[in-house]
């Protein structure tokens, strides 16, 4: 029997968050690796079959369809995909290369985390069984995550379909594709691989794409999705998938009109499930929620004392550096003094389309539900001096105050680089900054992120009305 002061179950962002910070602090900790998302080697889903393989295949496809956009006048150019293998090998070497100097590399130099390769399960509170072996730790933190969820929909296990892991990992493209599933992954893979030259059919359940945020990023980004000949079908209530000569049929309905649609592949972006099944949770006596992840309280902490549970397996928001902040932080607050909690207010999402979308804080509704009396204005990108020199005036911001103090309660954002211009409405949602606070900051022109500015001033003014040096 091996004894530690700390276990930590996974290898993803949440694991190597929290065995940076055991490190740090000298604890003696074992990490056991090893998950249900088969391609989630050493450093979870993010690196191996999730952010960093889907943004480089998104990133081709925006330089394609940017190069074949002929936006400027006076000039011609295009280009084509020459070899789809190549594409595919450049990214599986940029997941090499960077599983091995960020995760294996680091692993490597810590002093007081030993690395273990294997599945653990609980035995008791206290005790883990990994590789027919017994691990005793005074803490354990279970940072296992989550991998695709397939849909309970008739015929589905008799049809060939495809999840984030095998679309990232196609060998040849398909001519035709069908998505389900219309938020954020959905959306990414949809667009990938229409600028891919696929035809892409969308279906989302909703009555619109990305139903929990702004109508209005919504409707706009559904139109420049639609721009592009991605086919979204809203409102699409799905009765049963078949197979026949090669191709997938999926069967809905749409207000009651039955339809149906084929493809070559179907993809399945239907949220996701934790990464559980080998845990043997009740022997330790930890509770899931109403979903079926872990069940924690703010602090990590799950319902069993000294056991905590950090990113995806804990369920929604799941994002990458929100696990390893709640990795990190949950080591904190296992040995350390004081208790450490996420606002999850202040953390921010995207979605990586071309524009892209981006948000933080409350939307609209969600202010009224709280019985915050807001104000919201929102402001489109052509009122911007840079969205005319780059000339793509897609996009708006739409930023929601509270009408009586005008602190910025949310923002969101659909337009190019959005994700990275969300990062100044962050810290105004975090440190609580009012319009006023944002327009006497001096912004530099001509940029995108003076949208920010803009979304203020429309507060006071019509934005149309103003000089590009207004305040």
């Amino acid at each position: 029997m091996e004894e530690y002061e700390y276990a930590i179950v996974g290898q993803g962002a949440a694991a190597f968050a929290a065995a940076l910070k055991a490190d740090e602090a000298g604890i003696k900790t074992v990490m056991i690796g090893k998950n249900e998302t088969n391609g989630a080697v050493l450093g979870g889903t993010c690196v191996n079959v999730g952010c960093v393989p889907s943004k480089r295949l998104i990133t081709v496809g925006n330089f394609l369809d940017k190069m074949n956009g002929k936006r400027f006048d006076g000039l011609y150019y295009s280009t084509r995909i020459e070899n789809f293998n190549k594409i595919m090998q450049d990214k599986e070497f940029l997941i090499g290369s960077m599983r091995f100097s960020k995760y294996q590399k680091v692993l490597g130099k810590l002093k007081n985390v030993k690395y273990i390769n294997g599945f653990a399960s609980f035995k008791d509170k206290n005790t883990l069984i990994v590789n027919g072996h017994e691990i005793k730790a005074k803490k354990i933190l279970i940072a296992t995550g989550a991998r695709a969820k397939v849909p309970e929909i008739a015929g589905i296990e008799k049809v060939k379909y495809l999840t984030n892991e095998e679309a990232l990992s196609v060998k040849k493209l398909p001519k035709s594709m069908i998505i389900i599933g219309g938020r954020a992954l959905g959306l990414e893979f949809a667009e990938m691989f229409a600028h891919f030259n696929v035809k892409v059919t969308l279906l989302q359940r909703s009555d619109r794409i990305l139903p929990n945020w702004e109508p209005e990023v919504s409707y706009y980004l559904e139109q420049y999705l639609k721009d592009e000949g991605i086919n979204i079908i809203t409102n699409a209530k799905i009765s049963k998938v078949s197979g026949s000569k090669g191709a997938v049929k999926v069967h809905f309905s749409v207000k009651g009109k039955e339809q149906d649609t084929k493809a070559e592949e179907i993809l399945l972006a239907t949220g996701r499930t934790p990464n559980i099944e080998k845990l043997n949770l009740d022997n330790a006596g930890i509770k899931l929620n109403e979903l079926g992840f872990i069940k924690t309280d703010k602090y990590m902490e799950t319902s069993i004392k000294g056991i905590y549970a950090a990113g995806d397996v804990t369920g929604e928001p799941m994002l990458e550096a929100l696990a390893a902040a709640e990795g990190n932080k949950a080591t904190v607050n296992a040995f350390g003094s004081k208790k450490l909690a996420i606002d999850l207010n202040s953390v921010p999402s995207a979605v990586f389309t071309f524009p892209e979308a981006a948000r933080v804080g409350l939307t609209d509704e969600e202010a009224n539900g709280k019985g915050i009396k807001c104000a919201c204005r929102p402001v489109m990108f052509k009122d911007l001096a840079k969205a005319g020199i780059i000339k793509d005036a897609r996009g708006l911001i739409k930023m929601v105050i509270n009408a009586k103090t005008k602190h910025i309660l949310g923002v969101e954002i659909v337009g190019e680089n959005a994700a990275d211009l969300i990062h100044e409405a962050v810290l105004a949602v975090k440190f609580k900054l009012t319009i006023d606070d944002i327009i006497d900051t001096v912004h530099m022109f001509p940029t995108l992120s003076e949208i920010m500015k803009l979304g203020a001033l429309s507060f006071y003014h019509n934005v149309e009305d103003l000089s590009c040096c207004s305040e």
